[in-house]
């Protein structure tokens, strides 16, 4: 009786480990293929130049999404993945400059730009205001006392 226990938990813990094993190799996969995009999307098609190898219809990013994907099930890291494809296309394949020497001023100008923008935008606005004021302060006191007298009596006229 003793047997028939120990094989059913023997059955079930068989049973319980091929659950689990199915379960792992197929949630790897899942991760697998969303690695694979992850990779690819940071990678220019070198055929369809603005799009990335992930959104790619060309037979040449089908390839390469082939070789991340090869990779990657390989045990290479997405570093390693990029590092590959920088070295047999160069910085260009990558669609996003790394962020170190030079390349920071890609990073950086448009941010420097919106700001000196805004800056420059303001700066105008405070001198169209003064200017207002300015011609109004002149506006106000003609310094001819003849426009002076002309503009009283013309008002006095019109109050009428």
């Amino acid at each position: 009786m003793q047997s028939v226990g120990s094989s059913k938990r023997s059955l079930i813990a068989c049973l319980l480990l091929i659950v689990v094993g199915v379960w792992a190799s197929a949630a790897s996969a899942g991760s697998l293929e969303e690695q694979t995009l992850r990779v690819a999307a940071e990678l220019r098609c070198p055929v369809c130049q603005n799009l990335s190898v992930a959104d790619s219809p060309s037979e040449m990013a089908t390839q390469m999404r082939e070789v991340i994907h090869d990779k990657l099930k390989n045990g290479e890291s997405p570093d390693q993945i990029r590092s590959y494809f920088v070295s047999r296309y160069g910085e260009w394949i990558l669609l996003s400059p790394a962020r170190h020497g030079f390349n920071w001023v890609a990073w950086l100008l448009p941010f420097v730009a919106i700001l000196g923008g805004g800056g420059i935008i303001v700066l105008t606005i405070r001198r169209s205001i003064r200017r207002g004021h300015e011609s109004n302060v002149e506006q106000s006191s003609p310094t001819d006392p003849r426009y002076a007298s002309r503009l009283e009596s013309e008002l006095k006229e019109w109050e009428r």
